[in-house]
């Protein structure tokens, strides 16, 4: 009999944590969540004031008979989850489930993976906080409501097997609403002036003319008029600056750091940062706080002192800002000051490495900076020409850690000046005018995303990983993929007393890695925003996290909270499913040739294009858009190209070649077989003899996948795997045992693999 039994909620966690317990504990993983909200009836009475049913998944029934027997057999049960809503709802779930008694169970929370953590915790346990469980539930209750009752209306109104949610909808409206600036934007553009300088010793340095003029002849007549000016170095001004050090992490600020510095996904920050945090490597990654325990501070500070000397240190305490932050106890850190890297993966060592830096810089000194800003005097009565230098002092914290950002605004070029005095005369070597586009709003990525989500107040550090994961899922949002557009440009230079005028391409606007919403994210967020304003409004969603935080400090009735939204909420959604409003559609205009209605629509598919209605005689005809289309920007003649397809480009081997788009993208078919066209053939131009070479590679990779056939049953197929080899029989799949040699399968052998399989799947 095991005098204490300990539960947490992952195996990797209940090895780290066995190292710090004695023999009189047996450490043991729930795996998560053993139960959650039943699917019958939403899985909530509402009569009887909302109250959960819920039922031990079935994936975790195992666990659960094992985790109980075990609690029979122990003195004590400790709930060692984490410490946040989530983790004392699990440990809420077990005691429930396990049926532990309130004398013989304690809980214990730590925030470090430690010894001193462990030991800690053990001293002095605590009981359940009823007030975080309740929030939990209100949260998982609120979005079960909202989702299992907008679902099926999305279906009956946009297209079947539609879902919403209550953050993700929100997220996905921020989206959209973006790319409509984006696409209502038009660019302006000025001509930037640029001149290389250089003194009479030799040495050069860049400096701009203090106005953009707005069209090419302007930029042209301010060239004509330096080719004969005087340019005099007429003020300097010095001006000492100081740059402090970015505060510790949190959850938000770690996602938008590790994608702008490692370019990390917001979900891949979080799975790798879980792992570290499971091996005791840092602190808990779930936090909107920048405290720093005073040992931490003290451990750093050594640390710099002795590896960059005293004047480096200078120790800071940072502020939350968050009022009633959930999980307020420490920013996320190293729990070993002194260890600069650790073992793992290559992700792990780099986003532990991150961590290091940032927390140690944050207990740096600030760098100190000059500033030097030089006016030169032209003679020119529009402007004349600024030069900015900058020279650091002292480096203090940018000798470990400089923070990204989002955005490279357009400024002035700085960098390191000649030393040089007023009136002091200058040559140009040349000068440069060159046409700049302002440029759109940008679109999000998703550590942006992030960061507008929390400056909105939506969402909790637990909840951003999972809502941007889950629009992506659910195609609402795509991440781009395609390259830049390009564009032609200006640039007009004088050199030797002579103007040159070039064209140059540009780049600009890729939406590689940036947050897109789908033709079906755009038609979803529009119904939802117009049917169900309080849901989709931003406050309100902020609204709700502030009454989750004042249900989690014991401040409100989790039921009270819940009453408040249900009962409008559901009245306006009886009232909608009343109106027979017709599923979503855009009229385009009419076929040129047939003059029959053209519109474009989402189906079960995606989105497609119509011509003709279903009440005519004659069937409409169907055409999928293209990948980089959008339902809302669709013109009438880009429509009417995609009904160029299918195109029959002739026969080969006395068999049609036919391009065609499906599901998976372009194709080519023959003899009814499919071959996909690679990214740089476009099906409206593609030729006969390069769809001729797709079906030859395509035959080749076949014949190389093949190892073997029967006559008995053609539709027998032994082929080669991604896993290894398989049989494939009539669209299915089935495992060779490793005692077999697929080489040597009989006829026979096979059918009785099939069968057994079969068997299998059956039951």
């Amino acid at each position: 009999m095991e005098e204490n039994l300990v539960i947490v909620e992952s195996p990797a966690k209940a090895e780290t944590i066995k190292r710090f317990l004695g023999k009189d504990f047996l450490v043991k993983s729930s795996f998560g969540h053993i139960r959650d909200l039943s699917k019958k009836n939403f899985g909530i009475d509402v009569e009887k004031d909302f109250k959960p049913n819920y039922e031990v998944s079935p994936d975790k029934k195992k666990i659960t008979a094992e985790l109980k027997k075990l609690a029979k057999q122990a003195k004590i049960v400790w709930l060692a989850s984490d410490e946040d809503r989530e983790g004392e709802a699990i440990a809420w779930h077990l005691a429930e489930e396990l049926n532990l008694s309130k004398d013989a169970t304690k809980r214990i929370v730590f925030h470090e993976i430690t010894k001193t953590a462990i030991q800690n915790a053990v001293k002095n346990p605590r009981e359940i906080d009823y007030n975080l469980v309740n929030a939990q539930q209100a949260r998982r209750v609120l979005d079960r409501l909202v989702g299992f009752n907008l679902s099926p209306l999305l279906w009956k109104k946009i297209k079947p097997s539609l879902s919403a949610g209550r953050v993700q909808s929100v997220a996905v409206r921020l989206i959209v609403e973006r790319e409509r600036e984006i696409n209502a934007y038009t660019p302006e553009f000025a001509y930037r002036i640029i001149a290389q300088f250089e003194k009479q010793s030799g040495e050069a340095f860049e400096a701009e003319f203090s106005v953009r003029p707005k069209n090419e002849g302007d930029a042209q007549s301010l060239l004509e008029s330096f080719m004969n000016a005087k340019f005099q170095i007429s003020d300097i001004q010095v001006k000492p600056g100081k740059k402090s050090p970015a505060p510790p992490f949190t959850t938000s600020t770690l996602q938008q750091e590790a994608s702008r510095k490692l370019g990390f996904s917001v979900s891949r920050t979080m799975q790798v940062a879980q792992k570290l945090y499971e091996a005791g490597k840092i602190t808990y990654m779930r936090t909107d706080s920048v405290n720093l325990s005073g040992l931490a501070i003290n451990s750093a500070k050594k640390m710099i002192e002795s590896d960059f000397g005293p004047e480096y240190a200078k120790t800071r305490q940072y502020k939350s800002k968050s009022k009633g932050a959930q999980e307020a106890h420490e920013a996320i850190r190293p729990t070993y000051m002194d260890k600069k890297s650790v073992d793992g993966t290559a992700q792990e060592q780099k986003l532990y490495e991150l961590i290091w830096k940032r927390t140690v810089a944050s207990q740096m000194a600030n760098a100190e900076i000059e500033k030097t800003q030089v006016e030169i005097d032209c003679g020119n009565p529009k402007g004349n020409f600024v030069a900015y230098g900058e020279v650091i002092k002292f480096p203090g914290f940018l000798t470990l850690y400089i923070e990204s950002t989002d955005h490279d605004e357009l400024e002035p070029t700085k960098g390191m000046l000649p030393a040089v005095k007023v009136k002091e005369m200058l040559n140009y070597r040349n000068i440069e005018a060159t046409q700049r586009f302002s440029n759109h709003p940008p679109r999000y990525t998703e550590a942006s995303l992030v960061r507008k989500l929390e400056e909105q107040g939506i969402g909790r550090p637990s909840t951003y990983a999972p809502t941007i994961s889950t629009v992506q899922q659910r195609e609402y949002v795509q991440k781009g993929t395609d390259e830049s557009l390009s564009r032609q440009i200006v640039a007009i230079k004088l050199e030797n007393d002579k103007i040159k005028r070039q064209e140059r391409k540009e780049n600009y606007g890729s939406v590689k890695g940036k947050l897109v919403p789908t033709s079906l994210g755009m038609v979803v967020n529009d119904f939802l925003v117009e049917h169900f304003k309080v849901i989709m409004d931003y406050n309100f969603t902020a609204k709700v996290e502030k009454q989750f935080d004042e249900i989690a400090m014991g401040e409100m009735i989790w039921t009270d909270m819940i009453h408040e939204f249900y009962d409008p909420f559901i009245e306006n959604l009886k009232s909608i499913e009343e109106t027979k409003t017709a599923r979503w559609e855009r009229v385009l205009g009419e076929d040129p040739k047939t003059e029959k209605p053209v519109s474009v629509k989402i189906g079960r598919y995606g989105p497609y294009v119509q011509i003709g209605s279903t009440e005519d005689e004659e069937k409409p005809t169907f055409a999928s858009l293209r990948k980089e289309q959008n339902v809302e920007t669709i013109t009438l003649d880009e429509a009417m190209e995609l009904f160029k397809l299918p195109r029959n480009l002739g026969e080969y081997e006395d068999e049609d070649v036919i391009i065609g788009i499906g599901r998976f993208g372009p194709y080519v078919r023959h003899n009814k077989a499919f071959y996909s066209l690679s990214k740089t053939d476009d099906p409206y131009t593609i030729k006969k003899d390069r769809a001729v070479e797709i079906i030859v590679e395509g035959k080749e990779k076949a014949k190389k996948r093949e190892i073997k056939r029967f006559d008995e049953d053609k539709d027998i197929v032994i082929l080669n795997g991604r896993y290894g080899p398989y049989i494939s029989y009539k669209k299915k799949n089935y495992r060779i045992p490793k005692s077999k040699v697929p080489e040597d399968l009989s006829y026979e052998e096979c059918k009785e693999i099939i069968e057994k399989g079969a068997a299998k799947k059956k039951k």
